[in-house]
């Protein structure tokens, strides 16, 4: 039986500096490039007190976490293999799946957008997903409905260990 490893990375994350959250460190992790850590986590910074300018009445965290928790899909299309040919077969993500592709889809549709400085543009995109709209949010239509498009063949996820 094979068993699945994990990385300790669960274990020694500790919340970010100003506000102290696992979920906003996790996001700097992802951002970062090169290991530029200080500049993923300036860039988090400047979002946040640009959100925190436009958004008076809610704390920038809040708009971050719910942007987050809007972005995060249910459900997800995989392909299978059946009887010589491949289905799209769709199935219920896992919570640690549905974190990472929403962080993943988040700092995609931020870094396709050119022209403006990174803190500018991830705030525009967490203001978004926070309202439910932009491109994030957008991935994660398509995705659901291209599983309500295949949900013909859902009865072939079941049994699978996937």
């Amino acid at each position: 039986m094979a068993y699945k490893r994990f990385t300790q990375s669960v274990k020694q994350l500790r919340g970010d500096p100003r506000y102290n959250s696992k979920m906003a460190a996790k996001f700097i992790n992802c951002m970062m490039w090169e290991g530029k850590k200080s500049i993923a986590n300036r860039i988090f910074s400047d979002a946040m007190d640009r959100i925190a300018e436009k958004i008076e009445d809610v704390p920038p965290i809040e708009v971050f976490e719910q942007a987050i928790e809007n972005i995060k899909p249910e459900i997800e299309v995989r392909s299978k293999r059946v009887g010589g040919a491949n289905y799209q077969v769709p199935m219920q993500v896992n919570a640690k799946r549905r974190q990472s592709l929403a962080i993943r889809w988040l700092l995609a549709a931020t870094r396709k957008k050119g022209g403006r400085p990174m803190a500018h543009r991830l705030a525009d995109e967490l203001m978004a997903a926070h309202r439910r709209e932009g491109d994030a949010m957008n991935k994660r239509e398509m995705v659901h409905r291209m599983a309500d498009a295949n949900k013909a063949f859902a009865h072939f996820a079941w049994g699978s260990r996937r």
